[in-house]
């Protein structure tokens, strides 16, 4: 999420679930029976928004259907696809769908004014590259993602679940990652991020674990340039917060 619906504010929806597939978590992190995109809470939509939703919700906001999707009908055209889980606000999202033109973003998200508000952005920057699922990301994953068929997947500022009895509801777990690996074409990405170390060093462990996947650095990554710094983020830097990212690739395999 970016923007403070990402990292430390709302995130929201209905709940729906996916059973786990067999992994180890990571040492004091106990795993939950079932993976979850979304915590529901509570949001308003502004009027902008709403109005956003009327103008362009028709044509980027996708309906949810148990059934693979067929992306190349979706977007009118033959591009890279990256998943987008949580987008928040839609600041980062509308950002590099902007300085990155030649690729498709699907993006999912479930809090209402989050949505609308990326819609606002599409409609006042021209964007042509995003469609919206408004659904649990685990559902999508699971019904309309074949195996092999997304170029990079985006995971900026989940919720941290900052205490420590909370820390098995954190989105990156290994059922999950193990769920992401296999929708990745070899040599596709998986870049997390968060504002939170503790959760960064169980980002690091869990995606070390999985076999199919490969860092990209000795550790932590530098920030990819293609990820903006957003309002929230600045915020917390100049209150001398850190911010971690961690970015791993499909291997040939």
């Amino acid at each position: 999420m970016i923007e403070p619906t990402l990292a430390s504010a709302p995130a929201s929806a209905a709940p729906a679930a996916a059973p786990s597939a067999p992994a180890a978590a990571p040492a004091g992190v106990t795993h939950p029976k079932t993976i979850k995109s979304f915590v529901r809470r509570a949001g308003r939509t502004t009027t902008g928004q709403a109005k956003a939703f009327e103008d362009f919700g028709p044509r980027f906001v996708l309906p949810y259907a148990p059934a693979p999707l067929d992306a190349t009908a979706t977007f009118g055209r033959n591009a890279p696809l990256v998943l987008e889980i949580g987008f928040g606000m839609g600041e980062a999202t509308a950002h590099i769908a902007k300085v990155r033109p030649a690729d498709n973003f699907l993006c999912c998200e479930v809090h209402e004014p989050g949505v609308g508000a990326l819609l606002k952005r599409i409609g006042e920057q021209d964007l042509t590259n995003i469609r919206i699922l408004q659904h649990d990301a685990v559902e999508v994953i699971d019904h309309m993602l074949p195996h092999g068929v997304l170029d990079g997947v985006h995971i900026f500022f989940p919720d941290p679940w900052h205490k420590k009895k909370h820390n098995k509801r954190r989105l990156i777990q290994p059922p999950l990652v193990a769920k992401l690996a296999t929708r990745l074409k070899p040599g596709g990405y998986l870049h997390c991020a968060t504002d939170w170390q503790p959760y960064a060093e169980q980002m690091l462990q869990v995606l070390s674990a999985e076999p199919l996947l490969q860092n990209t650095a000795a550790g932590f990554a530098p920030q990819p340039d293609y990820r903006p710094l957003t309002k929230f983020e600045n915020r917390g830097l100049r209150l001398g917060h850190g911010v971690w990212d961690v970015v791993f690739v499909r291997r040939n395999q």
